[in-house]
């Protein structure tokens, strides 16, 4: 199918060679399916595309590679070259050999003149105790680096899950958390033990890192089924939270989207707590396909970062990186990041805890004193409240950190969700003063939300079908419009609303 006459259309050269991966199937029969592409066996950076087919015919694609030309394959500078280059960006501090390998790198302008390149990656601890895994693309003929993103490695494979206890049996134990009270924690017991392992979600499991930042801890087991006593003096509490939080997740992917776990394949993840010490954050790492959480400062100024919408963002992560593998730099990046801020979020709506209410503002529970609930780490409805993420779009946002650029999408799906109104205690009278007219860009403060059920089903859809690797803002405009029309119609009132928002934040 992808030959012959649809050769022109993938911008396929003669040496490409396409191997498919994430397939999904509509009521309808209309197939969608996910390439990733190589140039005589090198990857190619930005080549991926998906196609969109009905009873065996073509009906469109989306790609951002805009010519069949290719570059020669022959480099000018050496591998070794490649990794000096690089390494002067990063410093000293690697723990591992950095590695070098050929790519044909096809982002940004050299989507329409794919440049040769050597893919460069160094990894190591910053010094904050998160882990880095820096890949950089340097030009193989001038020596230039063209691009750079920072991901997430861990260098030992995680626990064997057949590792569990023999004969366990499924059992559900008492959680007293931190963050969201008394709950539900799915383990398995095993004789007169119970670990924190569910079979119930494709065995996913709990580990204590015991403040290291190596190796994957020790998986958590109690005489008891009850993890945790509400507090930071038992080490349990915080792996409840996790759980759970990880537990919520899979279930909001598995009722809204009909999908099975991060990668869709019914396999659970491992979640990795108390790792380093006074360390204020939480990663996803795709190596050891697992959460990683900090303990904060233990309730000084930042809890544990096991809060329900952190979690809900890092697996979020994870199913970026098997559906539409958003690149981790410019506009794209950004939108990785909106993608796991608004599903982390949806996540909290769908647990419905009274513990921890839904809102649109991330990460309200990592901070140790909050009464009312308005601190956080950004704030969808108004992303300048951080002072750094843009509410508004512009030219240049793609140069931002892109846990600032992410403001734009974020604020994006407010509006589509909710409308032009301004949430409890961020209004007239609040030390916020926020009036509806400063939740737009363009003046339209008539913007009316469509809910977060139709909201959160065209976000998905135009993430992990329709959105690729180099995926800009004006492409995800185009995105959630073809999702918005494909579940309720070109004519429709969430189509209108789609087109709306993004507006309102002058993605137009």
């Amino acid at each position: 199918m992808l030959d012959g006459p649809a050769a022109p259309a993938i911008k396929r050269a003669a040496a490409d060679a396409l191997v498919a991966g994430d397939v999904s199937v509509d009521k309808d029969g209309t197939e969608h399916v996910r390439f990733s592409r190589t140039f005589n066996g090198l990857p190619v950076i930005g080549g991926d595309f998906v196609t969109h087919t009905k009873a065996g015919q073509l009906k469109s694609i989306n790609q951002t590679l805009s010519t069949v030309a290719r570059p020669d394959v022959v480099p000018t500078i050496s591998a070794y070259e490649a990794t000096v280059q690089a390494g002067a960006q990063f410093g000293t501090k690697f723990t591992t050999m950095p590695a070098a390998k050929l790519v044909v790198y096809a982002l940004g302008n050299a989507s329409a003149n794919p440049v040769l390149a050597y893919e460069v990656t160094y990894s190591g601890i910053k010094a904050d105790q998160t882990p880095t895994d820096m890949h950089y693309f340097v030009d193989a003929k001038t020596g230039k680096i063209l691009n750079q993103w920072d991901t997430v490695e861990t260098f030992q494979p995680g626990p064997d899950p057949t590792g569990v206890c023999k004969g366990a049996v499924a059992s559900v134990g008492t959680g007293n958390s931190l963050t969201e009270g008394v709950i539900p924690v799915d383990t398995v017991q095993c004789g007169t033990q119970y670990q924190m392992y569910d079979l119930t979600r494709g065995n996913g499991f709990v580990t204590n890192m015991a403040q290291l930042t190596s190796g994957n801890g020790s998986i958590y087991v109690s005489t008891t089924d009850v993890w945790g006593n509400g507090g930071l003096t038992n080490s349990a509490t915080v792996a409840a939270d996790a759980h759970y939080g990880v537990s919520m997740t899979w279930d909001f992917y598995k009722t809204n989207f009909g999908r099975n776990g991060i990668a869709n394949d019914g396999k659970g993840a491992m979640s990795r707590v108390h790792y380093g010490r006074n360390y204020v954050n939480a990663f996803w790492s795709d190596t050891c396909f697992c959460m990683t959480f900090g303990d904060g400062d233990n309730g000084v100024t930042y809890n544990p970062l096991v809060a329900l919408d952190v979690a809900g963002h890092e697996m979020s992560h994870g199913v970026t990186s098997r559906t539409s593998q958003l690149a981790y730099s410019g506009e794209a990046g950004g939108l990785n990041e909106a993608n796991s801020d608004i599903m982390g979020t949806m996540v909290e709506w769908f647990a419905n805890n009274p513990n921890d209410p839904g809102d649109y503002i991330i990460g309200e529970k990592v901070y140790a004193k909050n009464p009312d609930g308005t601190k956080g780490l950004r704030w969808m409805f108004k992303p300048f409240l951080d002072g750094a993420s843009p509410d508004c779009y512009s030219s240049t946002i793609g140069r931002k950190d892109v846990h600032y650029s992410s403001g734009v999408a974020n604020h994006f799906y407010y509006l589509l969700a909710e409308g032009a109104v301004v949430p409890d205690k961020f209004g007239a009278g609040t030390t916020f003063n926020l009036t509806p007219a400063s939740l737009v860009c363009n003046g339209n403060t008539a913007i009316v939300g469509i809910g977060r059920t139709d909201a959160e089903q065209i976000w998905y859809r135009g993430m992990t079908v329709y959105m690729t690797t180099n995926t800009n803002y004006a492409g995800a405009r185009a995105a959630t419009l073809s999702a918005a029309t494909d579940l309720f119609g070109a004519t429709s009132t969430q189509y209108a609303a789609v087109a709306a928002a993004w507006s309102a934040v002058l993605v137009n």
